[in-house]
């Protein structure tokens, strides 16, 4: 297989660590310098004492964490950090999104000389913090087993053409699960909005 690559073998070749298992690949992209060697990780296990057979606690987490420190360690940055229980309180309200917050935030940084996030940034430690407190349950269904029913938003309003008068609608939505088969009905002998 060498030979037909037309890719002449190097006498300069350095040979591969003893317990290493030499492929054709790794010979040619040796010496075709196409692909990095493992030479630098090979140097790491040395340094860190990491040879073969592993030990029984050794599990590819431990050993990722000794060859790659763990990239979670947070720089400590000198840019002020939003507030995150209001900002989540917030956003329940009607009508509030994460780019009003924003300009909210820099004014508040604007005001107090401190150094704001950008907006992707403070979109990205809020998804941080929202992971931190959320609470999910995956409920495994049978498409079209189930329908979830629910009134939807704010009330909207018609005219009546003949009397001119300005009707409140609740929008009423049944979903089937899985299928995601919207059936919209609008009520409009609810004179009070559903509790």
């Amino acid at each position: 297989m060498l030979r037909k690559s037309g890719i002449p073998l190097s006498v300069d070749t350095p040979a591969p660590p003893k317990n290493e298992i030499v492929s054709d690949s790794l010979i040619i992209s040796r010496n075709a310098s196409i692909f990095p060697s493992p030479d630098r990780e090979w140097k790491r296990a040395k340094e860190l004492n990491i040879f073969w057979p592993l030990e029984v606690n050794e599990t590819d987490a431990v050993l990722a964490e000794k060859l790659f420190p763990s990239a979670q360690k947070q720089v400590p940055t000198t840019k002020r950090m939003p507030d995150f229980n209001y900002i989540q309180k917030e956003l329940l309200r009607s009508g509030v999104n994460k780019e009003l917050l924003w300009t909210e935030y820099l004014e508040e940084c604007r005001q107090s000389g401190d150094d704001p996030l950008m907006y992707s940034q403070f979109c990205y430690y809020i998804q941080q913090d929202e992971q931190k407190r959320r609470a999910t349950m995956h409920i495994n269904r049978k498409p079209g087993e189930q329908t979830e029913v629910d009134w939807a938003g704010d009330p909207a309003q018609i005219t009546d053409p003949d009397t001119g008068e300005i009707i409140p609608i609740f929008l009423f939505v049944g979903v089937m699960c899985v299928l995601s088969i919207r059936n919209p009905q609008k009520c409009d002998f609810l004179r009070t909005p559903p509790a």
